[in-house]
């Protein structure tokens, strides 16, 4: 079996040609960490296997990100594989720097060349032929989704194993056009080759360290290659050297040269440009405006969670419901009936399985509902544009626009979220948005939202929601502020994006993404959820001695455990033993909170479940119940405090054990402050007026600014202690 190499900037059609190739349903996006790790899968033709490993995206062979990293540390440790070069027919231009460099290192190679169905949209027209006998390599235009012409590009990768003559003519075209000028550029052309030979007699020595094309390696010493030159040991007197020929021969001016190159094979190949730039459009004037970004993007918010949790969201979710616990839980109960008489037995199924299921289940609509918007925001290229608008407000509390996405990722999943973080070159940088990513609202919490808050804000829920989802934005950038002024100082990271044309999701990609998500969501239910409600159900359902609590009285495991928790949790408004222990079971999954809260209130099976679980948490008398105050600070402190097991563990994998403890301890302390700060507040204003609570809130104001004041003279005077 034979390995093909797949490589190309971000945002070329990469992961889609991969998925063409092999008949995958990789996520494909322009983001950083969209592909974090080297993916590998076979495919067949001609009755012959090959093996091809899709690299994430990188812009040159000069790695600046982790990313960029796996797929040159890859590429250097396979140069005998044959490389499939992808570029984007609107950003070719661009795009052929890598093309460049991958000839410079002499890996055999065939340039693939995406475009669009309609080439009359793209932006260039391409002489393939021309530009095939210029750079001496096979060069093929395809559209990456289109199977009949993927087949073409499989052809010629079988041709390239099986016709020896051609595989000798890709691998030396490492010259073919790197030592050819033109008239404008001769001077500068003269002047890189001369210090492109002076670095290649003074490595030359050191070039067995590394098994690379030592021409490749004196370009990246002149660039100024760090890893390159760390690489090769390179003794001082050699450093200094080089050095020289650096000073002599800046990096502006080889890129100059570089690109020189990339203008003379346009005109060779007589390749038409429009004055159009690709992705540019009218309608960012107002999305990308200093002014306007934010507040749109906030709107854009509200308005996905009025459609996922109370129009279409609400109606599915409605309807799903009656089906789980009218059709499917009669019948079941009805099957239990008929063999067993069994109390316990039939309480389990009752409970623990149709109550459970029910009460999480009802929300798959709304959890699909939110992927699918966040997949059209993502697909049609403005949440692009979101990342580069809040660049500047993330440079400003020790982030980067690359926090963005993970960021946004946590409104989903907060494990897949964390696992985008690797993406940032910065270490600090990489453990402080990892960290951070658990305080967006992931999806598993909105079910909790939906029936806390329904129970008493009604209609008016879906600003509470969003608040809830602002506030976990707001807290987390302002300990991002606290850790960059502290222990995690960020340093300055590089941020390159695609803008992407705005452009419609094809339904296609529409239904694979709803399904992802219910297959995901069916998984997890089937998996750990029934699990834990089964858990659940026998430490509420069981006294110590293993009686059952129903038959027998007395009170359940969970119910004594829950009573020594309850006085940490009284000042926040919700000291029952049935909220603390819910809280318990949902750092397994924060699904199992809402089916949790139904078993200890008793809510059977019905038809309008959400609506019965709701309206328990009013009533008093009920194992669980909030005041409108109380009902805040739940809600808070759920947003806030430690993430499920899964996130957990895969922090720890990710940024080390010390700071995985670390994070769930601050998100522990600042869940419980804010939800105190919350619940008191709330109460001071409904019981003691508004005055009040605006004194005390200015007392603490006046405190804080002064300890702030206090803290700086303190450093300053610290400072001045260092310089005498």
């Amino acid at each position: 079996m034979q390995d093909i190499v797949l490589l190309g900037n971000p945002n070329t059609g990469k992961t889609t040609l991969f998925n063409t190739l092999t008949k995958s349903s990789q996520h494909t996006g322009n983001w950083h960490g969209v592909t974090v790790d080297s993916k590998n899968k076979t495919f067949k033709f001609n009755d012959q296997k090959f093996n091809i490993v899709d690299l994430p995206g990188v812009y040159s062979l000069t790695a600046l990100s982790f990313e960029e990293q796996v797929s040159l540390d890859y590429l250097f440790n396979n140069q005998d594989k044959l490389v499939i070069n992808i570029v984007d027919i609107n950003n070719i231009y661009r795009n052929l720097y890598l093309t460049m460099e991958l000839i410079q290192l002499g890996v055999p190679m065939i340039l693939v060349i995406n475009q669009t169905k309609k080439i009359q949209k793209s932006l260039y027209n391409i002489n393939t032929k021309k530009l095939e006998k210029k750079l001496n390599i096979k060069v093929l235009k395809i559209n990456a989704e289109n199977i009949k012409e993927v087949n073409n590009l499989k052809q010629e990768i079988y041709n390239f194993y099986n016709q020896k003559n051609i595989n000798q003519k890709y691998v030396n075209n490492s010259q073919s056009l790197i030592n050819k000028g033109n008239e404008n550029i001769a001077k500068i052309n003269n002047k890189y080759f001369y210090y492109l030979q002076k670095t290649i007699n003074l490595i030359k020595n050191n070039q067995n360290k590394l098994k690379i094309n030592i021409n490749f390696l004196a370009n990246k010493c002149l660039e100024g290659d760090t890893k390159i030159i760390r690489k090769l040991q390179l003794n001082n007197s050699q450093l200094n050297q080089l050095k020289t020929y650096q000073n002599d021969m800046p990096l502006e001016e080889i890129i100059s040269y570089k690109f020189a190159q990339i203008d003379e094979l346009f005109n060779h190949c007589k390749i038409a440009k429009t004055s159009k730039v690709y992705g540019k459009s009218k309608l960012d004037k107002f999305v990308l405006n200093k002014y306007l970004s934010l507040p749109i993007f906030c709107g854009v918010l509200l308005l996905i969670f009025y459609f996922t949790f109370f129009s279409v969201g609400s109606f599915l979710s409605e309807k799903l419901s009656y089906f789980v616990e009218n059709v499917f839980g009669e019948w079941l109960l009805g099957l239990v009936k008929s063999c067993t008489n069994s109390v316990i037995i039939y309480d389990f199924f009752s409970t623990a399985i149709i109550g459970g299921l029910g009460s999480v289940f009802s929300f798959l609509p709304q959890v699909v509902i939110l992927f699918l918007c966040l997949g059209l925001l993502e697909d049609s290229g403005y949440l692009s544009r979101v990342a580069f608008s809040l660049d500047d407000i993330f440079s400003k509390v020790g982030l980067s626009g690359k926090s963005v996405y993970t960021l946004l990722m946590g409104f989903g999943c907060s494990t897949s979220a964390c696992l985008t973080a690797r993406t940032m070159e910065d270490k600090n940088s990489k453990i402080k948005t990892a960290i951070l990513a658990p305080y967006m609202s992931c999806s598993a919490k909105l079910p909790i939202y939906v029936v806390i808050g329904s129970a008493f804000f009604g209609a008016s829920n879906v600003f509470v929601i969003f608040a809830l989802y602002m506030l976990g934005v707001v807290v987390a950038l302002l300990l991002s502020v606290f850790f960059d002024k502290t222990f995690l100082k960020s340093k300055e990271q590089s941020f390159v994006l695609e803008f992407p044309p705005y452009r419609l999701t094809k339904p296609k990609r529409l239904l694979k993404l709803a399904w992802d998500n219910i297959k995901l969501f069916l998984i997890r239910i089937g998996s750990i959820l029934v699990s834990v409600n089964i858990i659940i159900w026998v430490l509420s359902s069981f006294s110590f001695d293993f009686k059952f609590v129903l038959e027998s009285g007395g009170q359940s495991m969970l119910q004594t455990l829950g009573h020594i928790l309850t006085p940490i949790f009284a000042p926040l408004g919700f000291g029952t033993w049935g909220a603390t222990s819910a809280l318990l079971a949902g750092l397994i999954a924060k699904e199992i909170i809402v089916s949790s809260i139904a078993m200890f209130n008793g809510i059977s099976p019905s038809s309008n479940m959400q609506e019965q679980i709701s309206r328990s948490l009013t009533n008093p008398a009920n194992v669980v119940f909030f005041t409108p105050a109380s009902a805040i600070s739940y809600m808070v402190f759920c947003l806030l405090y430690s993430p499920c097991f899964a996130t957990i563990s895969v922090l720890s994998r990710e940024i080390g054990k010390k700071w995985t403890f670390i994070s769930c301890l601050v998100q522990l302390v600042v869940a419980y402050l804010i939800s105190l700060i919350l619940y008191t507040s709330i109460n001071l204003i409904l019981n003691k007026g508004i005055l009040t609570f605006l004194l005390l809130f200015l007392f603490i104001a006046l405190l804080t600014y002064s300890l702030a004041l206090l803290l700086k003279k303190k450093k300053s005077k610290c400072a001045g202690c260092k310089r005498s």
